[in-house]
């Protein structure tokens, strides 16, 4: 146990499995037949950037195919977990900020603070940023952080759902879903969200509310267009 903890905190290890995700993802994305829905949802998000976007964990995988035209940055854990996916995230051409929420009163520690302030300085430097809508371990309940993120940025919520027809979901805290190749798969916008700069607690909490109810609906509505798969693709729109 104890070597299988000095290997996978190596660094040649987190590069190697980083870089094996990012292909994997990458032939995921390239095999699979995508529709956006609604049809305008790009033109809808690219018409006021930047912006934030939004998804639930284990919904994550796929999300840095979501980028088209503007620069992304992606908050990501500093976890030894999280300096994976940070690496297959930068190999698909998607900045990182570390750091990570929390419902246990640790946010300090987690770097929470810290990466709050770099996702205020992203969208201030015309990045669209893309965050987990929950918090760890406390799955499908959106946070006051992204709304507040919205408030002090002047900046709108986009809740958004990608996901494939073929997945193998884990027995996970956050149902993480693998996404699996040659299938079909759909990405669901809603939006804008915007929340006022001077917004009080019970604005922020229903502003709150309100992104967790989008992104609730995009992600069954994805899951529902994936599975039947009946509209015009448009994956050469946005292929990497």
């Amino acid at each position: 146990m104890r070597l299988l903890k000095r290997l996978t905190a190596s660094r040649p290890f987190q590069v190697a499995v980083g870089f094996l995700a990012a292909e994997y993802l990458r032939l995921v994305w390239k095999t699979n037949r995508f529709v956006v829905d609604p049809p305008d949802g790009y033109d809808r998000f690219d018409a006021d950037p930047p912006a934030i976007v939004v998804f639930w964990h284990g919904q994550h995988l796929m999300t840095p195919f979501l980028s088209r035209r503007h620069r992304v940055k992606v908050i990501i854990s500093r976890h030894r977990d999280g300096e994976m996916n940070a690496i297959a995230a930068e190999r698909l051409g998607i900045g990182t900020i570390r750091g990570s929420g929390s419902h246990t009163g640790d946010f300090i520690r987690k770097g929470g603070a810290r990466a709050f302030r770099a996702m205020l300085e992203a969208l201030a430097e015309g990045y669209n940023v893309a965050s987990t809508a929950d918090v760890p371990k406390v799955a499908r309940v959106a946070s006051l952080g992204i709304v507040k993120l919205a408030a002090a940025s002047g900046r709108p919520i986009f809740p958004v759902a990608i996901v494939t027809s073929r997945y193998k979901e884990l027995n996970s805290w956050d149902r993480c879903v693998i996404n699996l190749p040659f299938g079909r798969g759909a990405i669901a916008w809603e939006g804008p969200i915007r929340v006022p700069h001077d917004a009080d607690d019970a604005t922020l909490e229903a502003a709150r509310r309100e992104v967790e109810a989008g992104v609730n609906r995009v992600t069954e509505r994805a899951y529902a267009l994936a599975a039947r798969g009946n509209r015009t693709p448009v994956h050469e729109a946005h292929a990497k």
